[in-house]
């Protein structure tokens, strides 16, 4: 659809969306998506920003601390905020804040595989033990395909760690496991401690797990850590100068907006963490813009030949609604659907999504904090709504 075409369709009344999402956070917190949105008014440009605005405030009225977001409409942008930086004082959302993307991280990881397979350094359908003999007990089983499906059975490991403040009981507690150092081979013995959740590539289920040893994997073939491959084969050829992986790194790059727990009773600042608790599976820290511009040269086929960027979309009986490191989700709108690409994140403090058409004409990045409280969301779906239904 042209962006001609878009913009006179927003001049009838809006159609109502009910929106599937089937993505996965790194800490299973909530998505942006659900339910059914409201018709919205018509916009002059494209962009009915008002609406926009109008959802950004629901969401900080009903669990979000501050929200930024940044619509996509053809050729045109919107990028607006709502809600506070801090929850002490009343302070702006900066419009370029950086961020943690949780589990786009995953999208990016799952790019620089595929490249290798493109280079012919791995094979999707390669047992995983052939690059890192002895890693995982099933290894001869659980091909490189599975690990980015999540249909390689292996067990999640955040389920068993406490990374989720909401899981620790006091404040001092907290502070004893957000600052620790992990390593992604620790975190994937613990899981593989645990028997298989299903026989490989029979089910679906998310497991971060998987993307640990795909960042070994990266690791075992190019020789230098996942994250130099990410950073030299998307991250610099991009320009994606908000975009990090940091590490051990605990603070955020300025400007951001901080994200909020209540843990035993107190309000607790979670912003500061140590990311290697996430790895490869949900480390990175970017920004709307940086996640905007990656995602359309994704799609695009800037990253990617168009066989394999074909295998990355493709979803099966078995996962009906993950791809290779991208969901895939439908959006009914009215009549209609609309299909979105993407991923979201969630990480102690932060949500996050990234969604684009499949011609990447219509986008929607979002990052929201989380309030000391957090509620319902509401005003998710009708972001989608605006973003996708005109």
């Amino acid at each position: 659809m042209t962006t001609t075409t878009r913009t006179r369709a927003r001049h009838h009344d809006r159609r109502r969306a009910a929106a599937v999402l089937a993505c996965a956070a790194l800490l299973s917190a909530p998505a942006l998506g659900a339910a059914a949105a409201p018709p919205a008014a018509p916009a002059r440009d494209g962009i009915d920003r008002r609406a926009v605005q109008r959802a950004l405030g629901e969401l900080t009225a009903t669990g979000a601390q501050a929200v930024q977001v940044r619509v996509t409409d053809g050729r045109r942008q919107a990028v607006l905020t709502s809600g506070s930086a801090h929850h002490e004082r009343r302070t702006p959302v900066p419009r370029d804040g950086r961020f943690r993307a949780g589990s786009i991280t995953k999208t990016f990881v799952a790019t620089v595989v595929l490249q290798l397979v493109a280079e012919g350094r791995v094979e999707l359908d390669a047992p995983v033990s052939r690059h890192l003999p002895g890693l995982l007990p099933d290894g001869d089983r659980i091909t490189v395909r599975m690990l980015l499906q999540h249909t390689s059975g292996l067990a999640n490991y955040t389920a068993l760690i406490p990374v989720d403040p909401a899981a620790v009981p006091t404040p001092a507690a907290y502070e004893q496991v957000r600052y620790q150092h992990h390593e992604a081979r620790d975190l994937i013995a613990l899981a593989t401690a645990r028997p298989l959740d299903f026989e490989p590539g029979t089910a679906w289920s998310y497991s971060n797990t998987g993307y640990l040893v795909l960042g070994e994997l990266v690791e075992a073939v190019t020789g230098e850590p996942y994250a130099s491959a990410v950073e030299q084969r998307v991250l610099e050829p991009l320009g994606l100068r908000g975009t990090s992986l940091p590490g051990d790194r605990v603070s955020l790059p300025a400007p951001h907006a901080h994200g909020y727990a209540r843990i035993g009773g107190q309000v607790v600042n979670v912003t500061r963490l140590n990311p290697s608790v996430a790895s490869s599976a949900g480390e990175l820290v970017s920004t709307t813009a940086d996640l905007d511009r990656f995602l359309d040269a994704l799609l695009d086929g800037e990253l990617l030949p168009p066989e394999l960027l074909a295998e990355m979309k493709r979803t099966t009986e078995v996962s009906p609604a993950y791809g290779l490191g991208l969901t895939v989700a439908p959006l009914q709108c009215g009549t209609s659907v609309t299909t979105v690409y993407g991923h979201d994140g969630g990480i102690p403090g932060y949500l996050s999504t990234a969604l684009s058409t499949e011609d990447t004409g219509e986008r929607l990045v979002a990052s929201l904090t989380t309030a000391a409280d957090p509620g319902e969301f509401r005003g998710q779906v009708e972001l989608l709504a605006e973003a996708f239904c005109g």
